[in-house]
Order: structure tokens, then sequence, then C-alpha cells
């Protein structure tokens, strides 16, 4: 099965790839209310510890939990 494309403005993700497509193996999104929880750390290519499940209202009310610095 091909990974569906996935595009982020996020430019200094480790995951950022050419023509702003994510690179990472999985995606980890939240409701904002969680937004400061720690899943296992390392996310990509990794089974994400998440066993709850939220609603969000809005696009706004979520995040992105895959985000990793680009290392300089």
């Amino acid at each position: 099965m091909d990974k569906p494309i996935v595009k982020c403005s996020v430019s200094n993700c480790s995951f950022w790839g050419q023509g702003n497509n994510c690179n990472a193996d999985a995606i980890m999104i939240d409701v904002d209310a969680h937004a400061t929880m720690k899943y296992n750390e390392e996310f990509a290519g990794e089974t994400f510890d998440s066993e709850h499940q939220d609603a969000a209202k809005t696009s706004s009310a979520t995040c992105c939990h895959t985000f990793k610095p680009r290392s300089k």
C-alpha cells in the first residue's frame, strides 16, 4: 500500500522532505488538550503508545506529535 502524501509547512522538522512532503513512516496527531503528553519518543517507524480516542471539532484543535526538530 502506498503511503499517503502529507504536506507540512514546518521546515525545521527532521522528517521534512522535498516539496513540503512528510517523510515520516507514521504520523501521530492528537487533540490540543494532549499537546504536552510524551508518547514513546522517536516516532517514525515505531508504534505510538496511544490507546485513547478523542474528537476534535476543528482542525485547529489538533496538534502533530510526530514533529522532531532537525539537528543542525
